[in-house]
Parts: C-alpha cells; sequence; structure tokens
C-alpha cells in the first residue's frame, strides 16, 4: 500500500495563521508537529507501506520536502502542481507514478485529526482488503451530530467484507435533512480519505473522464525532475479539467464501496473545529501561547507573540499573530473567508504571506516597512546559499549579527563576520551564501524607488527558481 498525501488546500477558514503560501497543513496546529507531519506518523505500525507519495503546490515544495526529512521520511516522489485542479488530477497523478497498477493507493487529505489511531489501522487494513477486489474504497466517519458542514454517505444494503456498497453521496444538508440522516443510521460524513488500485482508480476514471486523464498523461510525461521534485508542465496541466474524486468517479462509479470509521476524526475545517480537538482548561478554553483570561468561558484565545489577555468573554475565537488579530464569535468563524476574500480584494499581503516568510535557504522577518526603506531579520542554514542575482531599484545594506557570511559581490568574494557589515549597490550582482555550522543572522536594511520581493534578477540557484 503506497499512501498519498493531498497537500493542496489553502486552509482560508484558519486566518490569520493559515496563509496562502503558509496554508493550515504546514502548521503544528494541535501538537508540536504539523498537520502534514501528524498525517504520515499516524501511520507508524501499519504492514507493507510503501514510501509514500506527496501531491502539492509547487509553492509550497520546499516546505513539503523539509517537514518530511524533519521525520525521515524519504518519499517516493513529490509531484509539483502548478495550478490546483482539486483532488481527482492529483490522485490521478499519484496513480499514474505508481510502480505498478496492482499498488493500493491509501488516499490521505494532509490536514485531518485521528484520535485513536488503533481504530484507524484497523478501518486501513478493512479498506485494503476490499480495494485488493478491485472496489473503490471510501471511509465513512460514523455520524455523532446533524453536521451541515460536511457531505454524506449512503451505506447501501449490500454487504462487502467489513464494509457496504454505497448508494449514494449526497451534499451538504440543512439541518432538518442532517437530523434524519443521523437518525437513519444509514449516512455517514464523508471524510474524503480514500483506498483502491491505482489501475482500477486510472480504469474508472478513463471511462467516467477520458479528457482528465488524457491531460493528467500529457502532463506527467512532460514532467521535469528538479531536486526531490517531479515538476509537471504547466501549460499542459493548466487545461485540465478541475473536479474532486467524488464529482469525477466515485458518484459514478458502480464499484463504490464505504468503510465505516469511528476514530475521532475531524477536518480541522474552522477555530471551532479546532477548539473541540485541543485539550481545555477548567472554564473550558482553549489556550496558545501567552494568554492571560478572566471569566473567560469556552474561548479560543491563540498567541504567537504577545500576550493576549481576555476578560469577561464567552464563545470568542482571538487569534494573535505578528502582523494581525483576528476576534469572532464561535458561531461565525465560517466568515473568516470573507475577510479573506476582503484582503485580496484589497490586495493585502496578509492574505499570503506571514510577516515571516519562509525560504529554502532559510526565512526573512520584516520588521519595519516604509515607503522607501524596509528592514528585514534574515537567517541562513548552514550550507545554504541565495540565489545570484541583483536589482534594478533597491540598494541592500547587510549587517551579521551571528555566523559568518560569504558574500559574492561583482564576481569578488568577501567574508563578512559578527559586527561586520557590507553594502550591494542597486545593479550589482551578488550572492549569499554560510559557509559555516551555525545559522548565519543578519540585519537587511533596503533602500530605493522600489521595494517589492518581484525586483530580483536570478542569474544562478541552487533551487530552481530562475
Amino acid at each position: 500500500m503506497i499512501p498519498v498525501v493531498l497537500s493542496g488546500g489553502s486552509g482560508t477558514r484558519l486566518w490569520p495563521l493559515s496563509r496562502g503560501q503558509y496554508p493550515k497543513q504546514f502548521l503544528p496546529l494541535v501538537s508540536g508537529k504539523t498537520m502534514i507531519q501528524e498525517t504520515l506518523l499516524r501511520l507508524g505500525g501499519v504492514s507493507g507501506l510503501q514510501p509514500p507519495i506527496a501531491v502539492c503546490n509547487e509553492d509550497h515544495r520546499f516546505m513539503m520536502a523539509e517537514q518530511l526529512w524533519e521525520i525521515g521520511c524519504k518519499p517516493a516522489a513529490i509531484i509539483l502542481e502548478p495550478v490546483g485542479k482539486n483532488t481527482a488530477p492529483a490522485v490521478a497523478m499519484a496513480a499514474l507514478s505508481a510502480s505498478s497498477p496492482d499498488d493500493v493507493l491509501l488516499i490521505l487529505p494532509a490536514d485531518h485529526v485521528i484520535a485513536d489511531t488503533a481504530a484507524f489501522h484497523k478501518a486501513i487494513a478493512k479498506a485494503e482488503n476490499l480495494a485488493q477486489r478491485d472496489l473503490l474504497v471510501t471511509f465513512g466517519i460514523v455520524a455523532n451530530a446533524p453536521e451541515t458542514g460536511y457531505g454524506y454517505i449512503k451505506a447501501g444494503t449490500e454487504v462487502v467484507g467489513d464494509g457496504f456498497k454505497v448508494a449514494a453521496f449526497v451534499e451538504k444538508p440543512d439541518a432538518e435533512t442532517a437530523q434524519t440522516y443521523l437518525d437513519s443510521g444509514d449516512y455517514f460524513w464523508n471524510s474524503g480519505m480514500f483506498a483502491f488500485k491505482a489501475g482500477v482508480f486510472l480504469h474508472e476514471l478513463e471511462k467516467f473522464n477520458p479528457q482528465m486523464l488524457n491531460v493528467c498523461r500529457e502532463a506527467l510525461a512532460a514532467a521535469k525532475t528538479d531536486l526531490d521534485f517531479t515538476r509537471l508542465d504547466r501549460a499542459i496541466f493548466s487545461t485540465c479539467p478541475a473536479d474532486s474524486i467524488d464529482y469525477a468517479v466515485m458518484e459514478k462509479t458502480a464499484r463504490a464501496a464505504v468503510i465505516p470509521l469511528d476514530a475521532g476524526w475531524n477536518d480541522v475545517g474552522s477555530w471551532s473545529a479546532l477548539w473541540d480537538v485541543t485539550g481545555k482548561d477548567q472554564s473550558g478554553n482553549a489556550i496558545k501561547g501567552d494568554v492571560l483570561t478572566i471569566d473567560t468561558i469556552n474561548s479560543y484565545v491563540h498567541s504567537s507573540n504577545k500576550l493576549v489577555a481576555v476578560i469577561g468573554v464567552q464563545d470568542l475565537v482571538v487569534v494573535e499573530t505578528d502582523d494581525a488579530v483576528m476576534v469572532a464569535s464561535k458561531d461565525r468563524v465560517q466568515d473568516v473567508k470573507a475577510i479573506v476574500d476582503q484582503l485580496k480584494a484589497l490586495k493585502r499581503d496578509e492574505a499570503q504571506v506571514h510577516r515571516k516568510v519562509y525560504r529554502p535557504w532559510g526565512h526573512y522577518d520584516l520588521v519595519d516597512a516604509g515607503d522607501r526603506h524596509h528592514t528585514k531579520r534574515i537567517v541562513v542554514k548552514p550550507g545554504a546559499k541565495l540565489s545570484v542575482q541583483k536589482h534594478h531599484h533597491r540598494a541592500e545594506h547587510w549587517v551579521v549579527v551571528k555566523g559568518t557570511a560569504w558574500v559574492t559581490k561583482d564576481g569578488k568574494q568577501v567574508l563578512v563576520t559578527e559586527n561586520e557589515s557590507i553594502y550591494i549597490p542597486v545593479g550589482v550582482v551578488h550572492s549569499l551564501e554560510n559557509p559555516g555550522v551555525i545559522p548565519l543572522e543578519m540585519v537587511e536594511v533596503q533602500s530605493g524607488s522600489y521595494l517589492g520581493e518581484d525586483d530580483i534578477v536570478r542569474f544562478q540557484d541552487n533551487y530552481g527558481r530562475i
């Protein structure tokens, strides 16, 4: 069995922690590990697993690679999507990348919480048995409430192994309909997790959406290998129809089966859902970071940097980051997405990036910004090198505060150590490298008429960003 981790979501309902360039699956929201890491670590103990295949947005490639490396996971492939096309093309790419059409793929979204690992492992074994019988298996979550935020799966009367043939996939219901689903006992929440043979899925996809499969085959055939990544051809993949696994295949196939799963599942799709799965104090508050509360009940309070004090409130969500504060009633957290839409309409950076921006070589933190100057704290990993580049509109002044910098400036190399500085004029070709064994920390002051991050002309780059 090959785990396939789908990491294409943007997690806009968990803004301001989750953002376009750093979505929720890359964040440690529930434990000390990120959600992607937890997705793979909870598979420990499942026998016969092959190295996983990860599918993600190309902008997230280095975060994906680093987070897998941190848990000692060597993937079979990291497939990069140049544009998002929903889950069906992503799964098709994984199926086409499998070593054999008889390989069973275990499809896992990267942003779920599962509390009962043992029950999950038992369900995986049951699903694999059905997949070996050429069925397309979905995991149906045993519903414990009339939830209107999930789609539902209706189990049929035909029993197959430890599961049921699927009678129907149902859209998100209203509250009254959801209650009837719960009362009947025939309906499960749609988890978005699946198990099936690679060849069986491709056969059904070819039957119901041959155009999608043909484009996926062409994009993969034209893909380029870059470091540990498989870069799909942008021009070809952009023509691919966008659809979910459910719409493209599962709702149409006669091979669909459902395995019931009762394992404390949560898709962490909102701040209230995160409150549900987070440990709470005696007043029902979920607290993260430097927080003080007085007469506060059933609230979620998250501090990333500053002391947050909350007094006399109930059922609130309060989230502080280095560049934003969000306060919402717990019953209105689905509307956080509307705030993100406003930010995008206003072309504000807070919709996409944090003040601290991660790069393959390390990260930078924009600590001050004016019309003609930016000040950043820059950290470069040991052995890492920034691209050979120049700027048309800005000059840069670097001050080393920790470690050693190997600077190339107009073809000349200079070693800059702690408490030393160097000036890079406008238009000068330069690069920066950390030759040491400890992180290089610098303060960078940019000055000029235009300070956008797109004022970079790269001549050579270790990370394929030219």
